[in-house]
């Protein structure tokens, strides 16, 4: 009956686990660790972008006060930055921000 055909079901779904499973739990693990600093990520990001339209400023003009590229002022805008307390409250130090990233 009914039963049968669900063992078979699961029985076929361990069969043929692919190696996508994991890697998608490995994934949602990384997430849930990095939940946090992603939220930092798109804070300091969102205050960099007040801060940028507030002054008129660019990238360029950013990644000078911060002494660095300005592509890593574009990584940084995009909210995917890994960042440590240290380089937040450099970047916080340099620019005269808050980000809330401790929030």
């Amino acid at each position: 009956g009914g039963l049968d055909m669900e063992t078979k079901g699961i029985k076929f779904l361990k069969e043929h686990q692919s190696k996508t499973k994991s890697q998608f739990e490995a994934n949602a693990q990384w997430e849930r660790e990095n939940e946090l600093w992603l939220r930092w990520s798109r804070n300091v990001a969102t205050a960099i972008i007040n801060y940028m339209q507030q002054n008129h400023l660019t990238r360029a003009n950013i990644a000078e006060k911060l002494g660095v590229s300005p592509q890593y002022v574009s990584k940084i805008l995009s909210g995917t930055v890994n960042f440590s307390f240290k380089t937040v409250a450099e970047i916080e130090t340099k620019l005269g921000i808050e980000s809330h990233a401790y929030a």
